[in-house]
């Protein structure tokens, strides 16, 4: 990978500045970066998941390289919550940056697990800040400010610095019947922006909902109300395992329909041991197998299972293809108690289609109440603004359009300053006028094999081509401009079929001509030779089959 320059940034030591390096311009991968005195502070860690322009690639990480280069004058990653798009890219970086981490107790036991998986236990110190607390680095004082979100201790951070306080988000919404954890009140948040804010740096997600994100309390009567009308049925329950609030509610519905709990996926029995070893889930039902929970009567059962975004090798993919320890039969029910993550649409529709085939009912969240998200509609963000009062809106953790609009709503509801940033610009807080006054290197990295690299290097873009287009490989040997050897021909995915024979017959005609072709000095240049019969080969494989295939040469001795 290549390195580049280190930036020369216009300001001075002392001004406060932000950067974000993922999370902005996207929604996951979020990365942020304030700087004072000359020091620089991290706001989690966390990656994204690929789509298909990234074939054979399961995660994307942001590139670090800026601050990589900056590490000596980093203190700390301070970590909001343990979502895997704020956590997730710990045990790939944080030995590295060589700096502590410090995050709230659950928080603090899922990338202790992560670390350990990583064998990065005695690497990286790991600091856990209690539900509230507070620690300094540097020029920066923060504080935990604990708000309602999908996950148990999300949190907000109160950064106090020489030039004003920063009031970082984090993902959250406001839930007046939260179920799990004990956000901050209107009180407290009013108090917070009675004492004044410099800076709101604030979660964009859902700014295009014109209504409120709702309450677990109301997800929790309707999942009761809709399990008890399936009485006499098999019910399973598909929902985001890091819900812990969900999890407890499903334990609660299960009691009180008279159905035992099965759990099926290892990310469900990961998060319920670390959020019951936090003191989370305490009266959470005993669990039943998938042997005992076949062999109750088909109304006794409850199952949660992940695998409600498509997942292929979660417990619902394989239940829908008949393929586990759990089944369903015609008449039983799946719920899917969560919301389509744009881009998983077609992976979630082939699986309702599994179970649609098989007789199976579903119902989401469009047919009852059973999910309310974990981001802020516009009333929420508008409640904030008006308790927070900052001077400057920052907005993060979302698409360019949707960081534009929560701008717009922030400017409308009095806020004096709205800076719309993306990933890699630097923004002055303070002093002055805020805004942007340069770019930094940015980017994204992907995790390949066990292999680390660049996003947009030379591997990713012929693999998009071989997905595309199909490879050929040629070999042969050619001496003093005439072919020597058989011209061997083998083709992967090029869609011929019956074809094949004579489509190889013609590329060998098409190879010998190019070949004959070449005069003087270039006939006996192996680049030469080669790049004449890749070319003869592409045309033929398009003349064929209309696609351009990514061809191989390999010539050998004569």
């Amino acid at each position: 990978m290549s390195r580049a320059r280190k930036a020369t940034i216009p300001h001075r030591d002392s001004d406060l500045l932000f950067c974000a390096l993922g999370g902005s311009g996207e929604i996951g991968m979020n990365v942020n970066l304030y700087a004072c005195d000359g020091k620089w502070l991290m706001v989690d860690l966390g990656m994204t998941f690929a789509d298909p322009w990234y074939p054979g690639i399961d995660l994307v990480f942001a590139d670090l390289e800026f601050i990589e280069d900056r590490r000596e004058d980093l203190l700390g990653v301070v970590l909001t919550h343990a979502h895997e798009d704020h956590i997730g890219a710990v045990p790939y970086f944080a030995a590295d940056l060589g700096v502590p981490l410090y995050a709230t107790p659950f928080t603090a036991r899922l990338v202790r697990d992560k670390l350990a998986e990583a064998g990065l236990l005695d690497s990286v110190e790991l600091i856990v800040i209690e539900n509230g607390g507070e620690l300094s680095l540097g020029p920066f004082d923060i504080r935990y400010i604990p708000l309602a979100h999908s996950i148990v201790e999300g949190n907000a951070l109160l950064i106090d610095t020489p030039h004003g306080r920063i009031f970082h988000t984090g993902d959250w919404k406001l839930d007046e019947e939260p179920l799990v954890g004990f956000p901050a009140t209107a009180e407290e948040l009013t108090a917070i922006g009675d004492q004044g804010v410099l800076a709101l740096v604030c979660d964009s997600t859902n700014v295009f909902n014109p209504e409120p994100s709702g309450s677990e309390g109301a997800v929790r009567e309707a999942l009761l109300e809709t399990v008890s009308a399936l009485d006499g049925r098999r019910v399973l329950v598909t929902t985001f395992a890091s819900n812990v609030a969900r999890l407890q509610t499903l334990g609660q519905v299960a009691q009180a329909t008279g159905r035992r709990l099965c759990v099926a996926g290892r990310s469900l029995d990961r998060i319920i041991g670390a959020a019951q070893a936090s003191g989370y889930l305490q009266d959470m039902p005993e669990l039943v197998g998938f042997d005992e929970a076949m062999d109750l009567p088909r109304g006794e059962v409850l199952i949660l299972a992940t695998g409600g975004q498509g997942e292929a090798r979660a417990a619902l993919a394989r239940i829908a293809a008949d393929s586990h320890p759990i089944s369903l039969e015609p008449g039983d029910a799946v719920l899917f108690s969560s919301r389509q993550i744009p881009g998983n649409e077609i992976a979630i529709g082939r699986i309702q289609n599994q179970l649609a085939e098989r007789k199976i009912d579903m119902i989401t969240d469009r047919q009852s109440f059973i999910h309310v998200s974990g981001h802020p509609g516009r009333p929420e963000l508008e409640a904030l603004y008006d308790w927070i009062k900052p001077e400057i809106l920052v907005p993060v953790h979302g698409e360019y359009r949707h960081m534009r609009e929560q701008a717009r709503v922030g400017r409308a509801a009095g806020i004096p300053h709205a800076v719309v940033q993306k990933n890699g610009d630097l923004i002055r807080l303070a002093p002055g006028a805020p805004g942007k006054i340069d770019e930094v290197r940015s980017g994204r990295l992907v995790l390949d094999g066990d292999i680390i690299a660049p996003a947009d290097g030379e591997a990713m873009g012929v693999r998009r081509k071989l997905a595309a287009n199909a490879v050929i490989c040629v070999a042969l040997a050619v001496r003093d401009g005439r072919v020597r050897s058989e011209i061997e021909i083998a083709e992967l995915g090029l869609p011929l079929d019956e074809d094949l024979t004579a489509f190889r017959e013609d590329a060998r005609k098409d190879i010998s001509r190019a070949i004959q072709q070449l005069k003087g000095q270039r006939a006996k240049e192996p680049e030469a030779v080669r790049e004449a019969v890749r070319l003869a080969t592409r045309r033929a494989a398009q003349r064929w089959s209309g696609k351009k295939p990514v061809v191989q040469v390999m010539l050998r001795e004569a």
